[in-house]
């Protein structure tokens, strides 16, 4: 199974920037990558994903043009960009993987059968 570890959370103030970063135990760029993520008290929900060959993209409305996906195949890793943030942004922020070439549009971002989680990262929104 694919090992992906999340990195880059924290506090910040609304308005801020950060970066996720997953790093994957093999070659990421074989995969369909999602973010998703969990605030307290709320079913997860699909955030963002990017097809096996980098071709689609897709976002949940409430992020659309705020965040950004993308990745680095050489360094094995998947970023999520977080910009414009929100207090409704805060949530623990997790990214997968399948082997499945999907996210041809954004109900796969929650939907795809994900075999490979990474353990989260706590991005907290507050002033």
């Amino acid at each position: 199974q694919l090992q992906l570890v999340e990195s880059g959370g924290g506090l910040v103030q609304p308005g801020g920037s950060l970066r996720l970063s997953c790093a994957a135990s093999g070659f990421v760029c074989n995969y369909m990558i999602g973010w998703l993520r969990q605030a307290p008290g709320k079913e997860r929900e699909g955030v963002s994903c990017m097809s096996r060959g980098g071709e689609y993209t897709n976002y949940e409305d409430s992020v659309q043009g705020r965040f950004t996906i993308s990745r680095d195949c050489a360094m094995n890793t998947v970023y999520l960009h977080l910009d414009s943030l929100k207090p409704e942004d805060t949530a623990i922020y997790y990214c997968a993987a399948t082997s499945r070439n999907l996210c041809t549009d954004p109900t796969d971002i929650a939907s795809a059968p994900y075999t490979s989680w990474g353990q989260g990262t706590q991005v907290t929104v507050s002033s």
